[in-house]
């Protein structure tokens, strides 16, 4: 994909996860413009690499002889059929592996420096499921060199309830350093960091997660109670920030209410801002449907 039409597709999903955000955190949209610079994305896997599998699609061409050129379709057993080979066993070879061996059983008994050329017209027998916040969910068969972009593209970009967050689980091999577990998240800009991540090479198997949106209440003695988006680590009094901050009446005592998804079990903790201030006491991360609590101080 060229830098331009990389950036195209990182509209496509960078701008959905800005509609994700609440219409008080939102930034103005990013809009993709060719004429302004931005970083080249990696280079990316050539087709060549991508390994054939039953069900694909190949395309054979032999120079300067098209009766020996043939479409074909890999078969349950691996194998292809063309004219002069018959049956040709090509699962589990790379496209380039494919050409040479085909170059050379041509050569040794039929051709005089055969010219074979092999790409694949239909990907059919490798794929990814992606799950979550995306406006067409499902298995995507992977191609040459498939990259999140791609799958992501494919399914239609974010949801209006997407994070942003995505999270790759890796079920044959690891990522680079060995992880199972890829997390990221795409912003509403185009910055370096979005390019890499939606470069990500997908292999068989990866299950992509894009995670929706979630919430912490503020409620009691703050400028704006309400419902927040929690972006990234945000802690209570982050939190608080975010809701304007406290009003003259406000209590430092404050208190933090959860719910045990897995029990149902509700827990309030009390929170001394001014132990968190001081640095006497951390300031707990809110989770998912948290509710914190301000209340009035008492004269």
């Amino acid at each position: 994909m060229t830098r331009r039409g990389l950036a195209v597709a990182l509209a496509v999903v960078a701008c959905a996860a800005a509609r994700a955000l609440p219409a008080e955190a939102q930034a103005p949209p990013a809009v993709a413009s060719p004429s302004l610079p931005s970083p080249s994305p990696p280079a990316r896997a050539a087709d060549a690499e991508y390994r054939v599998g039953p069900g694909d699609v190949v395309e054979v061409s032999v120079l300067g002889h098209s009766d020996l050129s043939r479409t074909a379709t890999v078969q349950p057993n691996g194998s292809i059929t063309l004219p002069l080979l018959n049956e040709v066993p090509v699962a589990g070879l790379t496209v380039s592996e494919v050409q040479r061996k085909l170059t050379t059983l041509l050569n040794k008994d039929f051709l005089v420096d055969p010219h074979v050329e092999v790409r694949v017209t239909e990907y059919q027998s490798q794929f990814v499921l992606v799950l979550g916040e995306v406006n067409a969910p499902g298995r995507k068969a992977l191609r040459g060199g498939s990259r999140l972009v791609d799958v992501l593209v494919d399914s239609g970009g974010f949801t209006s309830h997407a994070s942003g967050e995505v999270v790759i689980n890796r079920s044959e091999g690891t990522f680079e350093g060995g992880a199972k577990v890829l997390r990221m998240r795409l912003g509403g800009t185009f910055s370096a960091q979005d390019y890499v991540a939606l470069e990500v090479g997908l292999r068989q198997g990866d299950v992509v997660t894009a995670l929706a949106r979630s919430y912490v209440t503020v409620e009691g003695e703050v400028q704006h109670p309400g419902r927040y988006a929690i972006e990234g680590e945000l802690t209570i009094t982050g939190a608080i920030s975010t809701a304007g901050g406290m009003t003259r009446y406000g209590s430092s005592q404050v208190r933090l209410r959860r719910i045990d998804t897995a029990s149902g079990r509700v827990t309030i903790t009390k929170v001394d801002l001014k132990d968190v201030r001081k640095g006497k006491k951390a300031d707990p991360v809110v989770a998912p449907n948290d509710v914190i609590t301000v209340p009035r101080r008492l004269f």
